[in-house]
Parts: structure tokens; C-alpha cells; sequence
């Protein structure tokens, strides 16, 4: 991950939010750079592995015509149009990489030379999937939403016993997530249980809940991104717009800064303010 092991890893996931055009993502990856994101995170499909022919075959009205099936493709860059994300993250200088749902989506990404992985808490049950990653052998990150104790620990084998590192996110698979259901206290249980890093993924709309992951300790936070939250797209509502992105980046470190270390010490700028304030010292 990072050279510096206490900095919260931040990814910003433009996931399926840039709609298909790659102007919307570039504007997306720019803002991210700006923010002082550490990484950019899009998701890949191979819709015809994906989806059944009947749920393709559904009605849909969406700007791309008026079936799943036209949506979902429309939804989805090609290789081509990942090798673009590819050069332009290069020439920004900010990591990318991509969450796979299907195994041929994955196997396409191992032509980019990406540092990271990542398994969508949606594929966490999908063995083979998860084996092809931890083959890898690239840092991945490992979302939890919708998975009891019993199916983590079955995905974290496949990591451990292949040598391939990684970390646990911890997640609410709702979309946006009430602040009710984040449940931050079960990183703690996280980590203990299976002795790992652990970070958090949100899909809140502000962001309070995941300033508090990270005074809790998260390791890493991964927020949606969004030019407008009124775009089209099941994602926008749970996202953060850039000027929300800005905020969180810079809280987050601020947080990092105010936590310091476990160690009691009397601060230099305390020294002269206790000689002018103390009037007795008889200890």
C-alpha cells in the first residue's frame, strides 16, 4: 500500500458512475488527483456472464434504449477504452485499478499492470473468482458487505493459504446506507477475529460515517464518486460529489494528524505555557 503504513489509504470509486463516456471519467480521475486520493477504483462486467438472457431481455427505459441489456453495455467501457484509463491515470500519476464480476473480466484486466485488486463484496462467495485473484498475487481489497463471519474467513483462506495479501473492508451493501446500518464498531471485531488490516467501504450520502471510520482505525476508505448526484445511475445517490470528496480527504488526514500516537507526552508548545500557568510544582 502506501510507504507510509499509518496514512489512511483512500480510493475513490468511479465505478460505473462516468455513464459510459470517458470525458465524464477523466473529469472524475482529475478530481480525485485533486483531492489527494490515493487511488482511483472502476468496476468491470462482462454483461452476457453476468446478467441471464431473460434479466437482459427485460424492459428498461434508460439513455441508452429500452432494455437491460442496452443499459448495462452502455454502462461499460471496452478494452479499448480501459487502455485509455490506463495511460491517462499513468500521466496523472494516480493509481487505478478494478473491481471484476466474472471471471473474463478479470482475466482482460491482467493485461494493465495494476498494483491492486479489489472483490466486490457481491463476488466475496465466488470461489473460482477468488482464487484467479489471490493467483495474482497483487494487495487486493476484500469488501464484506452482505457476508456473515463464516463467508469471510472462507475468502480470507483463499488469500492466505496462496501468500497473497490483502485487507478486509468493512461494509453496508445498501445503497445510500442510513447512518443507522454502519455498524462501525464491527471493524474492531474484524481485525481481532482474523488479525488483518481493516478498512471500510461506504455508501452513505455525507460524510460523518466514514471520518469516524477512520478515527476508529480504518486502514483504508473507499467512497463512490460522482460529478452530480443527479445523474443517471444506481450509484449517484450514494456518492460523493468532488467538493464532497475535497472535504473528506482533507478530514481524514486532519483525523490521522489529531491521533497521534498512544504515547503520553508533554508537548514542546506546552513547556513555556506550564511555567507561566503552574504556581506550585511539589510533585
Amino acid at each position: 500500500m502506501t510507504s507510509d503504513v499509518t496514512s489512511v489509504f483512500i480510493i475513490a470509486e468511479v465505478g460505473i458512475n462516468h455513464n459510459g463516456d470517458m470525458k465524464t471519467a477523466k473529469k472524475l480521475i482529475d478530481g480525485a488527483v485533486a483531492a489527494g486520493c490515493d487511488a482511483v477504483k472502476f468496476q468491470k462486467r462482462t454483461i452476457d456472464e453476468v446478467y441471464t438472457t431473460k434479466e437482459l431481455d427485460v424492459y428498461r427505459e434508460s439513455p441508452w434504449g429500452k432494455t437491460n441489456r442496452a443499459q448495462k453495455e452502455g454502462l461499460e467501457f471496452s478494452m479499448e477504452e480501459y487502455a485509455e484509463i490506463d495511460r491517462y491515470c499513468r500521466e496523472v500519476d494516480i493509481a487505478w485499478f478494478a473491481s471484476a464480476w466474472d471471471l473474463a473480466s478479470q482475466k482482460d484486466l491482467q493485461q494493465f499492470d495494476c498494483e491492486y485488486n479489489k472483490v466486490a463484496s457481491a463476488m466475496l462467495t465466488d470461489r473460482v473468482l477468488l482464487e484467479t485473484i489471490a493467483d495474482e498475487g497483487k494487495y487486493t481489497f476484500i469488501s464484506t458487505g452482505m457476508s456473515t463471519l463464516e463467508q469471510i474467513a472462507s475468502a480470507i483462506s483463499i488469500f492466505r493459504d496462496r501468500g497473497c495479501p490483502f485487507e478486509i473492508m468493512h461494509c453496508n451493501s445498501t445503497y445510500p446506507m442510513p447512518d443507522s446500518d454502519a455498524n462501525l464498531r464491527v471493524m474492531k471485531t474484524l481485525a481481532d477475529q482474523f488479525c488483518c488490516d481493516v478498512g471500510y467501504s461506504g455508501h452513505e450520502a455525507g460524510i460523518i460515517v466514514s471520518c469516524a471510520a477512520a478515527a476508529l482505525g480504518a486502514t483504508s476508505v473507499e467512497r463512490h464518486i460522482t460529478l452530480d448526484r443527479a445523474m443517471y445511475g444506481s450509484d449517484q445517490s450514494a456518492s460523493l460529489e468532488l467538493v464532497g470528496l475535497n472535504k473528506l480527504v482533507k478530514y481524514i488526514r486532519s483525523i490521522e494528524l489529531a491521533l497521534g500516537s498512544d504515547k503520553k507526552t508533554v508537548q514542546k508548545t506546552e513547556v513555556g505555557i506550564a511555567k507561566k500557568l503552574r504556581r506550585v510544582d511539589s510533585l
